[in-house]
């Protein structure tokens, strides 16, 4: 125990020792540093900030904290530019929403107008030819729409009265074939009974009878369709009239709505689309009528009834693509199962599907030609979903629409590829001829001394070639 103070007492004086031998060291270190020179701040102007020396006791480098990066660059490119179209995307869909909406809300002027816009593409070639006689505007324009809803309303009022006509006989054939077919049910390999036929007749009674007030109510609704009918043929002649006399002044009127950086693009689509739906409209009216006129003779030399209306049925839907075909030539087939016999049918499909054979590998080609082709799928596609909207007027307006909107499209694409090559300056001397025409670099006279101020200096472009 009693060694342990002694102990102590040598530790303490070492430490001592050492202290004392760090001072010494510390202030030689500071004896040898040369002064830091001072300077005096000029009277008016502002001191400079004082310096601090880096505190002995800190470490030497402190390890660097990184920061967070931008949240713009921590999401990757791909989807970066999906989030871009995303939301263009997403407003595209709700302005296309709410044309749709206002488009519904006035259905009734929108196809009539559409309607117009179709008879006017079929009419005013009619016009020009008259007025490059002599015969003024508006007498060219009177004659021509008058004569042209004379002759549809003959067309209509022949097509009833055909149907009045013979709907006592077809009604008796329709009869008889009915009778056959089920004589013909009785005796087929299906072993159908007597009993099962006039069950099934019993049902179909008793379901017309059970729906009589539905059918009422669509009686009543049928009146309202055709008042609607009546106020849409009566817009659609007034605005044929008004576009056959004034269309290039409703077209400039028109232009005028477009914002001035886009008219130019516009007013060079206009001409092109009107020319697509004039030579589409031309090219299914001539289509459509051979249609008609050979179908229609086989059905009359077949001895089909209701040769003639069906033919102008056949007429009327070769203007819904490849779907009214197949409606239209149905029922032909159709009625003449019921009122001749299987043979007659049978005739009636293949003269059905030779005449449509040859509209599409021979006539569409050669009379509707390339600039209003469209591809089947984008046919069937269009066509089902201008049904969807707007029945049987959408399906007969979607084909001549995506015609136009692919010609429109196509031309302001080449548009605008133009414009930008007009505005590029070339690189190479072989890249002029394809370019706007770039001006002649002006000389830069070599100046006797240096400039002294950098508005004495001349004026040359970024490329250090003189060009403006």
């Amino acid at each position: 125990m009693s060694r342990v103070p002694a102990w102590l007492s040598q530790m303490g004086t070492g430490l001592t020792r050492m202290g004392e031998r760090l001072d010494r060291r510390r202030a030689q270190a500071e004896a040898d540093e040369p002064p830091v020179p001072v300077r005096v701040a000029a009277p008016g102007s502002v001191p400079p900030p004082p310096s601090y020396a880096p505190d002995s006791s800190a470490p030497a480098s402190a390890p660097a904290v990184p920061g967070r990066p931008d949240p713009v660059t921590a999401i990757p490119w791909g989807m970066r530019v999906a989030g871009e179209a995303a939301w263009r995307l997403l407003v595209l869909a709700g302005m296309l929403w709410v044309l749709m909406r206002v488009i519904s809300a006035v259905q009734l002027v929108v196809m009539a107008f559409v309607a117009a816009l179709l008879i006017t593409a079929l009419l005013e070639p009619t016009v020009a030819w008259l007025k490059r006689v002599g015969v003024p505007r508006g007498v060219a324009t009177a004659l021509t729409a008058i004569s042209g809803f004379v002759l549809m309303g003959l067309v209509g009022w022949f097509v009833v009265w055909q149907v009045v006509e013979n709907i006592d006989d077809l009604s008796n054939r329709v009869t008889d074939g009915i009778n056959e077919l089920k004589r013909w049910l009785l005796n087929s390999p299906f072993h159908v009974t007597e009993d099962q036929i006039n069950d099934l007749a019993k049902s179909l009674s008793d379901a017309v009878g059970s729906n009589t007030e539905e059918i009422t109510s669509a009686g009543i609704q049928g009146v309202t369709v055709i008042v609607e009918l009546l106020t849409g043929i009566f817009l659609a002649m007034f605005s044929t009239l008004f576009l056959l006399y004034d269309g290039k002044k409703v077209w400039q009127w028109s232009l005028k709505l477009v914002p001035a950086q886009a008219r130019e693009g516009v007013a060079g689509a206009g001409p092109r689309a009107w020319h697509t739906l004039t030579a589409y409209v031309r090219g299914t009216v001539l289509v459509a009528l051979i249609d008609a006129l050979f179908i229609g003779l086989g059905l009359y030399f077949l001895e089909v009834p209701l040769a003639v209306p069906l033919a102008v049925i056949i007429f009327l839907g070769a203007f819904i693509p490849l779907v009214g075909a197949v409606i239209s030539g149905a029922l032909a087939v159709v009625v003449a199962l019921v009122t001749q016999d299987v043979f007659t049918a049978l005739m009636v499909l293949i003269i059905v599907l030779g005449v449509q054979q040859i509209e599409g590998h021979v006539l569409q080609p050669f009379i509707l030609g390339r600039a209003v082709r469209v591809h089947p799928l984008a046919v069937v596609l269009a066509v089902a979903a201008g049904g969807l909207v707007a029945g049987i007027a959408g399906a007969v307006v979607a084909v001549p629409l995506v015609a136009v909107t692919n010609t429109v499209v196509g031309y302001l694409r080449a548009y605008s590829l133009e414009r930008d090559l007009r505005h590029v300056r070339p690189s190479s001397p072989g890249a002029g001829a394809a370019t706007a025409p770039v001006p002649e670099p002006v000389p830069v006279p070599a100046p006797a001394a240096a400039p002294t101020s950098p508005a004495a200096a001349p004026a040359v472009a970024e490329g250090g070639d003189g060009r403006e």
